[in-house]
């Protein structure tokens, strides 16, 4: 089965972003894609970090989510959608969900993930700052869905960092990650490739990784190098920068192949 990873520069305007996310998912469709991960931000990329409140949705109802749904419906496509924001207990604090909601090939949702690990890190060296909690809440629920490419398990940017998700995820049956993210070009050059390659080895699964690319209109640069890895840590195909799709072909049975000709799953000791 072919799957892709969107890669964008998403600006300020719902709109512009929408417009191009639908350019660039009719692409995939039309390269005999199945299933489709935008990057996290994909609908908005704003000055400050709680203008996101301005346009978060409730579950289920938005324009955002009516784009996605209509959208998959189009093109008859599962789409996995990065990240967008959803209405918070923290929103009138101008504090959203960063959420990840999935549409199936009819345009109906089938799960929605909220970000669980918040990005807040100091970079001294760097003279980088970012508090991601100032503008956003945390999810608590570890999220898998039933796919035509096997069980998804759901992660966004900065949980790439915490492999007790992924091993949650392999446990409830994920054979495939998807990692939307926005990642520093900072942090990004110096581990992107490692975390993900790693995630997917150790785990023996696949992982979509779209990311965004360039500068944004808070002057934070994004690292770009969107990315499929196959189990074995292989890299399938990746694009450093540009509006494109990354598009690769997937065995959805190679994890269970694998994981039974290599069981290092099954000789975990500490759990």
């Amino acid at each position: 089965m072919r799957v892709a990873a969107i890669q964008m520069n998403s600006g300020p305007e719902v709109p512009a972003n929408l417009e191009l996310a639908g350019k660039l998912l009719g692409e995939a469709a039309a390269d005999g894609c199945t299933l489709a991960v935008l990057p996290e931000n994909f609908a908005l990329m704003p000055e400050r970090g709680k203008d996101k409140a301005t346009v978060a949705e409730e579950e289920g109802d938005g324009p955002i989510q009516d784009f996605l749904s209509r959208t998959a419906a189009q093109h008859g496509l599962w789409i996995i959608a990065g990240s967008m924001p959803l209405v918070s207990p923290e929103i009138a604090n101008g504090r959203v969900y960063g959420a990840c909601p999935v549409y199936d090939a009819g345009g109906v949702q089938q799960a929605v993930y909220r970000k669980i690990h918040l990005f807040d890190v100091d970079l001294v060296e760097k003279q980088e700052s970012y508090r991601e909690s100032d503008s956003m809440y945390p999810g608590e629920d570890v999220v898998a869905v039933d796919t035509p490419i096997g069980r998804v398990g759901l992660t966004i940017c900065y949980d790439l960092r915490f492999p007790e998700m992924f091993r949650r995820l392999v446990d409830d049956g994920a054979t495939v990650f998807t990692v939307p993210a926005a990642f520093t070009v900072t942090t990004g050059a110096a581990h992107w490739h490692t975390l993900q390659r790693a995630r997917a080895i150790e785990n023996l699964a696949y992982v979509i990784a779209p990311g965004q690319y360039g500068l944004h209109p808070d002057n934070r640069s994004t690292y770009g190098h969107s990315l499929i890895c196959d189990p074995w840590g292989r890299v399938l195909a990746e694009s450093a920068e540009g509006d494109c799709v990354v598009a690769a072909d997937i065995d959805p049975e190679l994890p269970a192949r694998l994981r039974s000709e290599f069981p290092a799953l099954s000789n975990r000791r500490l759990k």
